[in-house]
Formats: structure tokens, sequence, C-alpha cells
């Protein structure tokens, strides 16, 4: 690349001249304020085209691979959560690399992105060589992080263009959300007394009775728990990246919330502080600052406490479901009960009530017409024989005519 020096007004700009653009066959330059004197924007042009120079002469000799796994896979994983940042390295291993991570970098092609793709979404519905069928969402994120790769390498002046952007990408199938099932009240009473020998009880208990998520039940404090008033506060995450465990701020802006607890949710918690005091007398271990540890002060795994709720479902003999059902069990009880949705979204910690709403919508029909049968009451039964004739009236009509 070229730079040079023009004037314009009282002015000297640096200008580096960046060769001819692929897509519109114009010339590119770029334009760099230096002041008001001639040097210093030659020196300014010469810093710009040796350092455009040995930007070129760098990505001359990349492959894909060494960008995503050098450059841009280590600039992400500070700006993002640790397990965004496992799921973005996890894709590129597994599905970036394989294909396309020894092309170079600058004779990176939409065709060969087209050809990748397409290959993906033939395992939606035919996985080969015994390899796991992907969803959806998963070939959707590859194709985002590959085009989200590509857009830094262009902003870093790596390759010319984002052939990401003018790939003729299949168009996936409708990307669906895992089915949600749910407990009835009398099969989670039958959960909850299989469970109660269980060390883990409280913490199911908990689960079953606020519907908070599994990350946000382990990453609970004693200092977010107010027993006297009856509150539980959602402050944090405890998720795990692999096996190690990391603390998450929430998954949305509206995870930090407040929960209400019930009367014997709260008898639960205390019993289960005092069960906990006594195990650390016993072993000699400082109180611990998280409710729910083992009884050695460590903090619950999230794996750990899946694999027990698995165990106990099998063995109470109910529907297997998730450990995350059981917060659809929650809310779908709740609205069953005619408990208003907004409450409910709000008890969950959903950014929206819509939300809440669709999410649930196969309990709502039954409410429903429950709603138009109230109405009826209220309006119908004083109207209709005014209007129309009723069932009674039609029949002595019908007599008299015969």
């Amino acid at each position: 690349m070229k730079g040079y020096v023009r004037r314009k007004g009282d002015r000297w700009y640096a200008v580096i001249y960046e060769g001819i653009d692929p897509v519109t066959g114009k010339e590119r330059r770029s334009w760099h304020a230096a002041g008001t004197e001639r040097s210093d924007a030659e020196r300014l042009a010469a810093r710009l085209a040796a350092k455009a120079n040995g930007r070129l002469d760098v990505a001359r000799a990349m492959t894909f691979g060494t960008y995503l796994q050098s450059q841009w896979l280590p600039a992400k994983k500070s700006r993002l959560r640790p397990s965004t940042y496992a799921g973005y390295r996890r894709n590129v291993e597994l599905h970036v690399l394989p294909t396309l991570g020894r092309v170079p970098i600058r004779r990176l092609r939409d065709k060969q992105l087209e050809s990748q793709l397409e290959s993906l979404y033939q395992r939606l519905a035919h996985p080969t060589d015994g390899v796991r069928a992907l969803s959806p969402k998963t070939v959707l994120e590859i194709h985002l992080i590959i085009r989200a790769a590509l857009a830094d390498a262009l902003h870093d002046e790596y390759v010319a263009r984002n052939v990401a952007l003018s790939a003729n990408v299949p168009q996936p199938p409708s990307v669906r959300s895992p089915e949600s099932r749910s407990w009835t009240a009398e099969q989670l009473q039958t959960f909850l007394r299989a469970a109660a020998g269980h060390r883990l009880f409280p913490a199911f208990w908990t689960l079953a009775m606020t519907g908070i998520r599994r990350s946000e039940l382990l990453g609970l404090r004693w200092t977010d728990i107010d027993l006297d008033n009856g509150t539980l506060s959602i402050n944090r995450g405890l998720v795990a990246v692999g096996y190690e465990l990391h603390e998450s701020p929430g998954k949305t802006r509206n995870s930090r919330r407040r929960i209400d607890l019930d009367p014997t949710t709260v008898r639960v918690l205390t019993a289960w502080r005092a069960w906990q005091h006594v195990e650390r007398e016993a072993v000699g271990a400082a109180d611990p600052d998280y409710i729910f540890t083992d009884a050695h002060a460590v903090q619950v795994h999230p794996h750990s406490i899946s694999q027990a709720f698995e165990r106990i479902a099998l063995r109470s003999e109910v529907p297997l479901i998730r450990l995350h059902d059981l917060r659809h069990t929650h809310a779908t009880l709740l609205i069953r009960a005619g408990v208003p949705v907004k409450v409910v979204s709000e008890r969950l910690g959903h950014a929206k009530t819509a939300f809440t709403i669709e999410t649930y919508q196969h309990v709502l029909p039954g409410m429903q017409a429950e709603a138009a049968r109230t109405f009826e009451q209220l309006v119908v039964n004083d109207v209709l024989p005014a209007v129309t004739p009723t069932g009674e009236a039609r029949r002595k009509r019908r007599r008299k005519s015969a």
C-alpha cells in the first residue's frame, strides 16, 4: 500500500491508497488528518503505509484458522461470558477449523462458505459417521461466528471484504426451542416426597417453589436471603464451563430480582442453615457463603444436582423431565391457578411478559375458555332472552305451529 499527502484548506492529510475494491471496482483511499504542517503529514503517511504493508504481508501468509485461534478468539475471551466464549471456541474447533482452517484468509471465497454451511445443514437430518445431528440453532451460530470473525478481519484490514455477507446461505429450518414439559401438582408432590431424605432436598424444594434457574440457585449466598421477611434476591449465577465453575452476572438484565418466599420454604431453608452449621462444626470448616454446598463447604456442581434429580425422578416413577423443567412446572401451575401472567413473568425474571405468554401459551387456552364463561355469566344471561328466543321458547312455538 502507498501513502502520500494532500492539503485541504489549511490542513494536511496523509492519504493511504488501499487498492481496488473487489466489489465496486473503485479505488479505495483512507484519509488521516495530520495538522497544519506538511512534514507531519509526510511522517504520518510513511508510518501508516509501513503499518498497512506489514499487516498485508502477515495476512498473505495467515490462514483463517490461524486468525481465529491466534487473534479473534483471544480478543473475544475478555469480552464474553465464560460460557459464551466456550461455545464459540467449541464451534470453531469442531465445525470451522476442519473445513476452512487451512484456507488463507485472503483467499477465502463465498462459495467455500456456502459449501461448508450446506454440509452442516445436511447433518440436521442425516448425521454421518456416527456423528450426532446438529440443531438448526447450532448451524446458525456457526454462520454468525464466521461472519463476525470476517467483519473484524475486515476492520483490521486483513481482508478486502467480508465474503460471508455475499455468500448465498442456505435457508435454515425454523429454529424451535426445546420442548418444555412440566409435572402436575400431584406428580411434583410425589417427587418431593421421594426426595425428602436426600441431602439436596432443600435445593429441589427451593427450585420447585420459586421457579428460579439452576445457575441462580447455586449462585445464592446467605446474604441474598432474608428469612425474617421471607424474600430471596437473585444477584448472580453459577455456571459450569467444561467442569470448571464460573460466576455469571445473570442471563438477562431482568435476572436480578427479588422473589417472595412462602412460609414453608422459609422453614425448609432455616432448617437447612442449621444443619449446614452442624456439618461445618463436624469437619472444622468455616460457615460457607453459598447456600448450597456439600459436607466440606464446597459449592454444589451443576452437573451433580442434575444427576441427583434424574435418579430421584426415575425412582419416584413420575414422568422423567429435566431439572430445568421444575421452572416450567412452577410457572405452569401458577398460571393455571389464575395468577396474573405479569406476576409470573416477574417471578421468573423474564425480560418481557410477551415471552412468558409465548412460552406458556399451551396453558392459556383453558384459562381463556374460563374467562369466556365468566363474562357470559356477567352479561349474556340477562340479555339473551330479549334478543333471541331461548330453547324452551322455540319448543313452545313449534308445538303451537304443529
